[in-house]
């Protein structure tokens, strides 16, 4: 490979870990910082008071959702370019469940608008906000099947394609597993979420995806992949 085409597929690389940067940190922002600070799931008078006096937060926690998922949109089609030589059959797979997850995620974010309705109007109702606070929670609970299965075709395709170390790869495979362990573990015992293992059993996940992320954004991709078809 010219000296060319190696700057032009590590800047490839590196657009990659650019876009994965902005979906990571918009995630942790919207989907973790946000709620730790505005929503005490066993208080819904709590919640409503923290919402109402912090609606700015809120707001800005629903606009960097939709940026995170705006992006996550591009991020695959950007790894296709990189991975494809790899095997393009999972290629299209990790791009096709990528994909999916964003039109119901855009979809899901109607039940925050919902809250900020509420927060507004005169008939100022707790119970509604934490209705609609759990109907967003139920769809991010569906969302994450998707969030967990494009991660097993896009670890196998770093695992084999040799430019980001393989650690990765095993990590994000994991990650796919842990992320269905916890749908499944929510959607099948109630009170599941009270064992406090969840953030545990996504940890592969979390570890595999920054990695990716950062190695991609500072390396680049290392050489061309060499096909494993």
């Amino acid at each position: 490979m010219n000296q060319e085409s190696n700057l032009s597929y590590r800047t490839t690389g590196r657009i990659a870990g650019l876009l994965y940067l902005v979906v990571v940190l918009t995630g942790i922002f919207s989907l973790g910082y946000v709620p730790s600070k505005l929503i005490v799931w066993d208080n819904a008078s709590v919640t409503f008071n923290n919402i109402s006096e912090s609606e700015f937060l809120f707001r800005l926690g629903i606009v960097s959702s939709l940026i995170c998922y705006t992006f996550f949109l591009f991020l695959p089609l950007v790894l296709y370019k990189l991975l494809k030589p790899v095997n393009e059959t999972y290629a299209i797979y990790m791009v096709v469940l990528a994909v999916v997850s964003v039109p119901i995620s855009f979809i899901n974010m109607q039940n925050k608008f919902a809250v900020l309705s509420i927060i507004g109007s005169h008939h100022k109702d707790a119970e509604q906000v934490m209705f609609y606070l759990n109907q967003y929670d139920y769809g991010n609970l569906i969302v994450q099947i998707f969030w967990g299965l494009w991660l097993f075709p896009l670890g196998y395709l770093i695992f084999k394609s040799g430019i980001i170390p393989k650690f990765f790869g095993i990590l994000l495979m994991l990650g796919c597993l842990g992320y269905l362990i916890n749908f499944f573990a929510n959607t099948l015992f109630p009170s599941y979420s009270e064992l406090g293992i969840s953030s545990y059993v996504r940890l592969p996940a979390s570890l595999g995806e920054i990695g990716t992320c950062l190695w991609l954004l500072i390396m680049g991709a290392k050489n061309k992949a060499i096909s494993a078809s």
